[in-house]
C-alpha cells in the first residue's frame, strides 16, 4: 500500500478503489435484483418473498463481513463520520420517513436508480439526477438551512454516544457471529424461497463490496500522511460531487466517491449487456412523471437529512452499528411499507419494476 501511495497518491489510489469496488456493488445489485423498496413492497403486502431474501443476505454478508474485518484487526471505524461525528436522530427519523415514501412513489433508492440508469432505463435516469440536484441543495444550497433546522432537534454527540453495540455492550467478536448467524438463516430463507443460486451470491457479493470499500479506505488511511477519510459505499453525497465535479470542475479532487459512482454505472450497465438485459425505457401513462420527481425530491432532501440514502445509511452505516444509520433504516422501512399500502393501486403498480 505504501508503494501504490508513494508512486500514484492517494487521490489516485482512492478513486481507483472506488471505481473497483463500484464496478462490484454495480454488477451485483443489478444481477441479484437488490432493491430495499422491492423488500419493503413485499414485506408490506405479507409475501416475505425472494426480494425480501435477497435484502436480508446483502446486509447481513456486509454486517458480518465488516465486524469479522474489525474482530481481525484489518479495520477500525472509531474515525468514521458515522460515529465520530456528531449525529441527529430528529434526522434520521423525519430524514428516514421521508426517504422510504420517496422511495415507493419514484419506485427505487438512489442505489437502484443509478443501476437501472445504466440499463436504460430513462425514467430512472431523469429521477436520479433530480435527486441529485435535491441533495446538493440541500446540503449547501437553499434547502440547507431547514435541513440544518431540523438535524439539531435532537442531535447526538460522536463517540460512543452513536455507537450502537457500546450502547448496547457488545463486541465485535460477538456482533461477527450473530451476524454469521443471521447470514446463514437469511440464506436458508433466499433457498426455500427458491431465488436462484446466482441471484444469493450476487446478494452476497452487495455486502462484500459494503466491507471492501470500508477495509480499503482504511487501508489507504492508515498507510497514507495525508488525512484520509474511513468511508465506504454511498451515493447521495459521491452523486452531488460527481455532479458538482462534471458542471464546474474540470479538474475535480480524486478520492474514492468519484470512483464509486462511475464505477456502479459501468458494472450494471456492463452487466445489463452481457445479460441481454440493456433497452430503453420511458414514462408512460402507467408511470407518471410527476410521481417519480416527487419521490426524487422526498428521497434528496431525506437522504441528506439523515445521513445517507437506502445503502449509505442503511448497509455502510448499519454495518459498523451507528445508531442513527440504524434508526434511519428503520425508519425507511416504515415509510415505504405504509406508503405502499395507503397509495391508489399499490399493490399493482406500485410492486411493479421500476
Amino acid at each position: 500500500m505504501e508503494y501504490l501511495l508513494e508512486t500514484f497518491g492517494e487521490g489516485t489510489v482512492l478513486t481507483v478503489l472506488g471505481l473497483f469496488v463500484g464496478i462490484v456493488f454495480g454488477a451485483a445489485a443489478y444481477q441479484s435484483r437488490f432493491c430495499l423498496r422491492a423488500a419493503t413492497v413485499e414485506v408490506a403486502d405479507g409475501q416475505w418473498g425472494g426480494r425480501f431474501a435477497i435484502w436480508l443476505v446483502a446486509f447481513f454478508a456486509a454486517v458480518f463481513a465488516v465486524q469479522l474485518a474489525i474482530t481481525l484487526g484489518w479495520l477500525n471505524v472509531v474515525d468514521a463520520r458515522q460515529l465520530a461525528n456528531t449525529g441527529s436522530l430528529s434526522g434520521a427519523i423525519i430524514g428516514g420517513l421521508m426517504f422510504g415514501i420517496g422511495m415507493i412513489l419514484a419506485r427505487g433508492c438512489a442505489s437502484r436508480l443509478l443501476v437501472l440508469s445504466a440499463t436504460g432505463n430513462l425514467r430512472a435516469m431523469l429521477t436520479g439526477l433530480v435527486l441529485t440536484i435535491v441533495a446538493q441543495a440541500s446540503l449547501t444550497g437553499v434547502l440547507g438551512p431547514t435541513r440544518e433546522g431540523l438535524s439539531t432537534l435532537w442531535a447526538v454527540p460522536g463517540g460512543t454516544s452513536r455507537d450502537l453495540l457500546a450502547l448496547i455492550g457488545i463486541t465485535s467478536p460477538i456482533a461477527a457471529a450473530l451476524a454469521g448467524l443471521c447470514l446463514t438463516g437469511a440464506l436458508v430463507f433466499a433457498a426455500r424461497k427458491g431465488v436462484r443460486l446466482s441471484w444469493i451470491v450476487s446478494a452476497a457479493l452487495v455486502g462484500l463490496a459494503v466491507a471492501g470499500g470500508w477495509v480499503g479506505t482504511y487501508q489507504v488511511a492508515r498507510a497514507s500522511f495525508e488525512v484520509v477519510a474511513i468511508t465506504s459505499v454511498t451515493f447521495t453525497g459521491p452523486s452531488t460531487d460527481t455532479l458538482m465535479a462534471l458542471v464546474n470542475a474540470p479538474n475535480p479532487p480524486l478520492g474514492f466517491g468519484l470512483g464509486l459512482v462511475p464505477g456502479v454505472f459501468v458494472g450494471a450497465g456492463t452487466a445489463a449487456v452481457l445479460t441481454g438485459g440493456f433497452h430503453i425505457e420511458r414514462f408512460g401513462k402507467d408511470t407518471p412523471m410527476e410521481r417519480y420527481m416527487i419521490g426524487a425530491v422526498l428521497m434528496g432532501f431525506g437522504s441528506m437529512l439523515a445521513g445517507g440514502c437506502a445503502v449509505g445509511a442503511g448497509m455502510s452505516g448499519g454495518a459498523i452499528f451507528s445508531l442513527t444509520a440504524w434508526v434511519a433504516v428503520g425508519c425507511m422501512w416504515v415509510g415505504a411499507m405504509a406508503t405502499h399500502r395507503l397509495l391508489p393501486k399499490g399493490r399493482g403498480v406500485v410492486a411493479a419494476a421500476i
